[in-house]
């Protein structure tokens, strides 16, 4: 298992530093420009820290995968990361409109691969749990 540790670890801190691109791929300056400023603050300061989240979960990963398999607080943590990728699954098919992919050929191949990334997650988090 720990060698999915670490793959999944490298994939978080890439999938992270993707965030980066995010303000001028869904051209944030024209969308948010109608939000209040609250509200446009609050959308750009959510995404770094759900970024630097999923950075430092991934660094955890890297750094620290005999620990997250072999300790009673490693146990712990892999639970809460378990619980925390298995909701994201739960949100990329019932609160995410189907609007945004379906029809839609790149969409849909990002879809498809993040639910699968999703599932990787979750299975192998709660593997290591539940074998622990």
């Amino acid at each position: 298992m720990q060698i999915h540790i670490y793959i999944i670890g490298t994939l978080l801190m890439v999938l992270a530093l993707v965030h980066i691109i995010f303000p001028k791929y869904f051209n944030w300056k024209i969308e948010l420009q109608t939000l209040a400023l609250i509200n446009r603050q609050m959308m750009t300061t959510h995404t770094f820290f759900i970024a630097l989240t999923v950075f430092l979960m991934g660094l955890l990963c890297v750094t620290s995968a005999t620990e997250l398999i072999e300790t009673t607080l490693g146990n712990k943590v892999v639970l809460g990361l378990a619980i925390f990728w298995t909701f994201r699954l739960f949100f990329q098919f019932f609160v995410y409109s189907k609007k945004l992919w379906k029809g839609k050929k790149f969409e849909t191949i990002i879809h498809i691969i993040f639910s699968v990334f999703w599932v990787y997650l979750s299975t192998v988090f709660f593997t290591i749990y539940f074998n622990n």
